[in-house]
């Protein structure tokens, strides 16, 4: 009930117990308010169906009713004489040694599928040349979550451009968001939607040209841009109704984590920045944001949302927390994941370890974000394993499943189906 009280506040008509329409779910928290869901699976066992995607993608399936929305990319061939844009780290030109694709032909692909048996329903190309700027290896333009409100579905590539779909996959509106240099890394952040706008986070390079922007959903007219000085993100911003009753939008950064009011783009609150890659999203319980960076010092802040002006934590901790994965807050507590899959449990009003060093029984290493449901953490590995974690103060682990290939993003969970897009296919365990 708590959930859907506040997917109302935030002017989204969603069901929580049915539907996934964005990044990490109905509360863009990764928490799923399901009961018997599956905890054990096997590629020969509670796979309701897998079926093959294109191309190369590190996003998360949309679900709405029964249709599923995905992204795609795949990277052709070589174009002579483009060369990946001049890039400033710390005020020294860089270029990460595993960055690529810049001179490559790009083909963004949008598609969607039966919920119920897997079918791919349509797949269209939404843009087909060269992209600004390259991706890390282990990423692709393909990484950023597609956002639904059940009328249209909206797609983004970063500096590939945003587009608008409806569900028989005719394209409503694109938006283009200029070149947004990622120091190579590629796209992280994802849209994010509520009754009346779409929000985008763009920030760039070193801060210089920097915006965030609310458009209208449903032409993609600009209703306001507030420009800022971030330096290069990659973490969603998020949606939620603090205590006091106001609607804010969370940012992740670097220097600073900030809220504006949906409506105008004024700045509410701000607080100090993560000090370092403002890589996981942000999540909140209890009446608390929380906020944390991995590389290159671990860094987490929790803030109470509903505050004015200049802000300060209620707490800080410096273990820990992840590169890549972004924590889970869940009940009582927030859990922070390393990339190797090591947690730590702290009481979220206070940030009291509860324990530290949690570790799954397998070497491993975490690009997608943990999932939670019915009492249990969901981590899933890079090699596709997924650990079952008891939640609560004590570390326990509970299972462990696997799908057999390759992941790298984040579970979504909708209508009793847990849905993992592994390397080659997106399964439906249930």
């Amino acid at each position: 009930m708590k959930s859907i009280l506040l997917l109302v506040a935030c002017g989204l008509l969603v069901n929580a117990e049915s539907n996934w329409p964005g990044w990490r779910g109905p509360l863009s928290n990764g928490v799923s308010e399901e009961k018997n869901l599956p905890v054990a699976w096997s590629p020969d066992d509670h796979i309701l169906w897998k079926t093959e995607v294109p191309g190369r993608g590190n996003s998360s399936p949309v679900v709405w009713g029964d249709r599923i929305f995905l992204t795609a990319e795949i990277e052709g061939d070589l174009v002579e004489g483009i060369k990946p844009p001049a890039h400033r780290l710390r005020g020294q030109p860089f270029r990460h040694p595993d960055s690529t694709g810049a001179d490559r032909v790009h083909k963004l692909i949008v598609m969607a599928l039966d919920r119920r048996t897997g079918a791919l329903l349509w797949q269209k190309t939404a843009f087909e040349g060269t992209v600004y700027d390259e991706h890390h290896k282990k990423g692709n333009h393909a990484a950023p979550t597609a956002v639904t409100d059940g009328k249209l579905v909206y797609f983004y590539f970063g500096a590939g451009g945003l587009y608008a779909y409806d569900f028989d996959g005719k394209q409503a509106w694109t938006m283009n968001p200029g070149k947004l240099g990622t120091i190579g890394m590629g796209p992280g952040t994802s849209p994010v939607l509520d009754s009346e706008r779409l929000f985008l986070q763009c920030d760039m390079e070193e801060g210089e040209g920097s915006y965030i922007i609310a458009l209208d959903k449903e032409t993609g007219k600009s209703i306001w841009r507030n420009d800022r000085t971030a330096p290069v993100s990659w973490a969603t911003p998020v949606l939620l109704k603090s205590e006091a009753g106001k609607m804010e939008l969370l940012t992740s950064g670097m220097d600073a984590v900030i809220a504006y009011e949906p409506a105008t783009g004024k700045v509410l609150w701000r607080a100090g920045g993560v000090a370092g890659n403002a890589v996981p999203s942000m999540v909140y319980t209890q009446g608390i944001a929380f906020f944390t960076a991995g590389y290159p010092d671990k860094h987490t802040l929790a803030v109470k949302p509903g505050g004015s002006g200049a802000v300060k934590p209620l707490w800080e901790y410096n273990k820990g927390s992840g590169y890549v994965p972004s924590p889970i807050a869940y009940g009582d507590y927030v859990y922070l994941i390393t990339d190797k899959g090591i947690l730590t449990c702290l009481d979220a009003k206070t940030g009291e370890v509860k324990y530290a060093n949690g570790r799954v029984p397998v070497p491993s290493t975490f690009s997608a974000s943990p999932i939670a449901f019915d009492g249990k953490l969901l981590l899933t590995n890079e090699d596709g394993e997924t650990f079952v974690i008891k939640a609560g103060p004590v570390h326990e682990v509970l299972g462990k499943n696997t799908v057999g290939e390759a992941v790298y993003a984040s579970p979504a969970v909708a209508q009793g189906t847990i849905f993992i897009r592994g390397a080659k296919h997106l399964f439906a365990i249930r």
